[in-house]
């Protein structure tokens, strides 16, 4: 082996190891009792249905939300869009829908949802979260509503237009 090849692998190796180390891991926090929603000021834990919140690009901020509904009300803001790097719900089929666990948060972008259900939640009609296409269906059926994706959650769906 040539005693120079070492030397030109040098900048590839710190590229690669300056990366893993910017990057971290991105993980939901836990809701505390006295943790107020970023939109409404309401007390977060006081109120039934899935929660959410979301990771800014620029901060160590996490803003949180009474309601998935509230999260979707700030994150589809076009304004707030390009600040937000990951957004969080709790996944409905996985937790008690009056004291949800913050270990079921799941990642909003790749949930389900059900829209339109009797379910009641927090600030307007619940937009229930599932990580699975069959649990949103399952729960449509029992509570009425329909499935959505993540595209299809709208400002316009939100405001009943």
């Amino acid at each position: 082996m040539k005693k120079w090849l070492p030397a030109l692998m040098l900048p590839f190796l710190l590229a690669c190891s300056d990366a893993a180390v910017t990057a971290k891991e991105v993980t939901p926090v836990a809701i505390g009792e006295h943790d107020r929603c970023h939109i409404c000021g309401m007390m977060i834990t006081k109120y039934p249905g899935p929660k959410g919140q979301l990771m800014l690009k620029d901060s160590d901020s996490v803003p949180k939300f009474c309601s998935s509904r509230d999260l979707f009300n700030f994150a589809l803001q076009k304004e707030n869009q390009r600040q937000i790097s990951h957004l969080f719900v709790h996944d409905a089929g996985e937790t008690d829908w009056q004291n949800p666990s913050d270990s079921a948060f799941i990642d909003a972008k790749s949930a389900y949802y059900v829209y339109g259900t009797s379910k009641k939640a927090v600030m307007g009609p619940a937009v229930a979260p599932f990580a699975s296409r069959k649990s949103a269906e399952q729960f449509a059926a029992q509570y009425g509503g329909r499935v959505l994706t993540y595209p299809d959650i709208t400002l316009e769906l939100l405001a009943g237009k």
